[in-house]
């Protein structure tokens, strides 16, 4: 089971680590052509609405809602059902995106209000023009995007878990082409992104047609009901906030910083976009797996292969979340300034950036355990606990929002350093409500594991501290020396980690 595991995360990571990369190469490309500005918070305020909309619909609440429902169709019936259920969740899903993209496109302007009043009150009415106009090109992505997201749970059902991985490296190239090429003649040339990201989700969703047709389970439109589509509407709707809080809370943060200094949304926007390449290698791709895994295993009642996954899962992200996170604290200024201080994006821009990377960073493991233990509740058709808490994560993270942010004036960095003590709540809850209800309470091996993890990576920070250039030195150089330097402290670091890991006794095979 743990090779099976282990194979299948691996795929999905490696895919992803692909198209992470490729998103901070479109993200240095941004920040080179336009800098971090009112105009780039316009442009991401109306990226982030139908990519927070996204995670939602696509592969947030619907996918952890849908895979255990066609995983246990898979499980105690033929392919014929199996289908069917395919059909009619397809054809609802289908119907609820095209009315929620017709509404918003019609009122654009409405939502940009909702979701950014900031810009309204602006005295300058360019951000919101602009970004009201840029939602009617990038709302469309939602329909497509989700789409894809759909058939993408359809092949990790079937573990073809590499093609779903790789599709949003077409979203990235689709971008960087636009923001290089289209921007040139364009009257606004920002607008290029926005029809980047409509061309990128039509690019997705084709791409993965042909492997749907392969294994026999394209979506047919059909007509009456099923009760498949029942059980999805009763899970997903309290999935909403029990799988998406960190993305809930990240568009709150948005909304807020549009009322701060321009460029705050921009500032957050790039911290984010680091702190999402770890928390996606890792996080993502497990809690992709796991959900899965635990579905197959709770459908067929194997409880010790249940618990085994959960401790499995737990085992890696714990091993290169506790590194990941110690490193995007220590070098948040050094990895921003060599990826984005370029052209338009100052030194002023890098250094508020890495403040909220610092703020985000600190809280990378316990979203990493958030995204493993969700779909642990969700996979046995629990959606009420995992509702329960996001609340109260939620809830927290806007409280602290207004006295981080607002009260103590601490700006962006507050908004960041308020989703990171929330998701450290959520974390809590979560574990709190799976030992009370006897689903899963840590295990002495992985209290163990967490000790030694803990003293490598207190070894790997004394030597970061030591070797790491100071700020001068990335300020004063070009591109070649950046990176030269970034990668040399990365690698060492990381080869010194695991080899204090071996010396502790931590055989990755073994585990």
């Amino acid at each position: 089971m743990n090779r099976s595991f282990l194979k299948s995360s691996s795929i999905v990571t490696v895919m992803t680590f692909l198209s992470r990369i490729l998103g901070l190469v479109r993200d240095y490309f941004i920040a080179r052509y336009f800098g971090a500005n009112g105009l780039t918070d316009a442009f991401l305020v109306a990226f982030r609405i139908p990519n927070f909309l996204r995670r939602l619909f696509g592969e947030g609440a619907f996918s952890q809602a849908f895979v255990p429902i066609l995983a246990e169709t898979k499980s105690n019936h033929n392919e014929v059902e199996v289908q069917n259920v395919i059909n009619h969740i397809g054809t609802k899903f289908l119907t609820v995106l095209i009315v929620i993209t017709a509404i918003t496109i019609v009122a654009a302007p409405l939502v940009i209000f909702m979701f950014a009043w900031g810009f309204y009150f602006d005295a300058d009415p360019t951000k919101f023009d602009l970004a009201s106009s840029m939602l009617q090109i990038t709302f469309p992505y939602l329909l497509l995007i989700s789409l894809t997201a759909f058939a993408g749970s359809i092949l990790n059902t079937y573990d073809k878990f590499a093609v779903p991985a790789f599709t949003p490296v077409l979203l990235n190239i689709s971008m960087i082409l636009s923001a290089v090429y289209l921007s040139q003649y364009l009257e606004t040339p920002i607008m290029a992104l926005a029809w980047g990201v409509l061309i990128g989700g039509v690019v997705q969703l084709l791409f993965q047609i042909p492997f749907l047709i392969k294994i026999k389970k394209m979506p047919h439109l059909v007509r009456g009901d099923h009760p498949s589509v029942k059980t999805l509407k009763k899970r997903m709707l309290p999935a909403l906030f029990g799988v998406s809080v960190s993305q809930i809370n990240l568009l709150i943060d948005t909304m807020i910083a549009t009322i701060l200094v321009s460029g705050s949304v921009s500032w957050l926007y790039y911290s984010d976009r680091l702190l999402e390449l770890p928390l996606a290698l890792i996080g993502i791709a497990l809690a992709t797996v796991a959900l899965a895994k635990l579905s197959k295993h709770f459908s067929n009642k194997d409880d010790e292969k249940f618990t085994r996954t959960i401790n499995y899962a737990l085992k890696i992200g714990l091993l290169l979340g506790a590194p990941a996170c110690a490193g995007l604290v220590l070098l948040a200024e050094p990895l921003i300034i060599t990826l984005f201080q370029y052209d338009k994006f100052d030194a002023f821009s890098a250094h508020m950036s890495a403040l909220s990377l610092i703020a985000y960073g600190s809280g990378l493991l316990a979203f990493i355990i958030v995204k493993i233990l969700a779909p642990v509740f969700l996979s046995r058709g629990d959606t009420k606990t995992p509702v329960k808490v996001g609340v109260v994560a939620m809830v927290s993270n806007v409280f602290l929002n207004l006295i981080l942010a607002i009260y103590f004036d601490f700006g962006h960095i507050g908004l960041a350093a308020a989703t990171s003590i929330s998701a450290v709540i959520n974390a809590s809850l979560l574990y709190y409500y799976l030992n009370k209800q006897s689903i899963y309470h840590f295990s002495s091996d992985l209290i163990k594991l967490f000790l030694k993890v803990l003293l490598a990576s207190f070894i790997m920070v004394v030597f970061i501290l030591n070797f790491s250039n100071d700020i001068s030195f990335y300020l004063e150089n070009g591109v070649w020396q950046r990176v030269s330097s970034v990668a040399f402290i990365v690698i060492a670091s990381a080869a010194l980690y695991f080899v204090c890991l071996r010396l502790l006794g931590i055989r990755i095979k073994q585990l």
